[in-house]
Parts: C-alpha cells; structure tokens; sequence
C-alpha cells in the first residue's frame, strides 16, 4: 500500500501541482483486444526487446478547465507526487484523461489510490463509473487498468494514423461503480 500518501482535490491555490511531469515508462508487450459474440477477450503480446517511451507533457491549464474537469493529486507530505484528471462526460460514465505516478513511487498503490478518489468522485457526481483509454503497447498501463477491475469496452485502431505514433491503437477501459 501506499502508506502515508494522501489523496485531495487540488484546488486553485495549489493548481501548479497540475504540472506533474511524464516520467519514462517501459515497453515491453502489447495487449491484444478480441470482440466476438459481444464479449471483450484479450492475449498478450511480449516484445523481443524492451524500449522506453516518454509522453509529451501535458500543459494543463487549471483555471480553464476547472469548469468540468477535476484534479486529484496524490501527496506525499506536500509534494504532488501523482496525478489523475478526470471530466464530465457526455453520458453517464466521467472521463479519466489522465493517472500519472512519479516513477520512485510507482507499484506502490499510489495509482489504485487516485482509482479509488476518481470513482467517490464520479459517484458523489451521479455517475455509474470511469472510462479511460490506453494505447495497446503500454501493457503495463493495461494491466494496471484491468487488475483495477475496468473492463475492455472498445478498440481505436485509427486513432494515430497520420501520426508519429502511426501503428499503435487505443483501447477504452470501463469501469462501473454503480
């Protein structure tokens, strides 16, 4: 568990805290969706060899989205050491645009934390749960979601086209808490 490690709203006052930096992640496999008779199946794909990818930061800019989106910060002592950004959606379920833990704190349930405020947010809202999206070569973000009790609920394969990240897909992930 993650110890002494808070969860909060971040409010105005502290909105700098947004700025949590990406931080490198390894890529070592792929999660591999199947649809057949309106059920989500999945395998694993694992890499002959591991590399590195680095999101570009974000850029959040608090005072614009505060209207329909909500920070939660994961604090150890005063320094924000996870994020988890989270909208309305435009049905019953309220969008996780973005979990990010500071690699040192990582596998140490920080991000199961945000989780777990993300969705007393989304129910103190009136929603029936989250939903999410994470490209299909970031398995171990896949597997976090999955392990998290979100279930496959759809596949993007068009999603990068066009783009320097043309050849990867986005799987939406579901999770209900009513």
């Amino acid at each position: 568990m993650a110890g002494s490690i808070a969860v909060r709203e971040i409010s105005r006052a502290n909105s700098a805290d947004v700025a949590l930096q990406n931080e490198p992640f390894a890529v070592f496999g792929r999660l591999v969706p199947c649809y057949v008779n309106r059920k989500w199946s999945y395998s694993t794909e694992i890499f002959p060899t591991v590399s590195e990818m680095t999101f570009p930061d974000e850029h959040y800019d608090f005072a614009r989205m505060a209207a329909n989106t909500s920070f939660l910060g994961a604090y150890d002592g005063e320094r924000c050491i996870g994020l988890a950004v989270v909208q309305e959606g435009f049905f019953r379920y309220r969008y996780l645009l973005d979990l990010k833990v500071n690699a040192a704190y990582r596998r140490r349930g920080v991000g199961a934390q945000l989780i777990g405020a993300a969705c007393a947010l989304a129910a103190q809202r009136g929603d029936i749960g989250l939903y999410t999206c994470a490209q299909d070569n970031n398995l171990a973000a896949c597997r976090f979601y999955l392990k998290a009790g979100f279930e496959i609920g759809g596949f993007d394969s068009r999603a990068y086209d066009g783009t320097a990240q043309a050849g990867k897909s986005d799987i939406f992930f579901y999770k209900r808490i009513s």
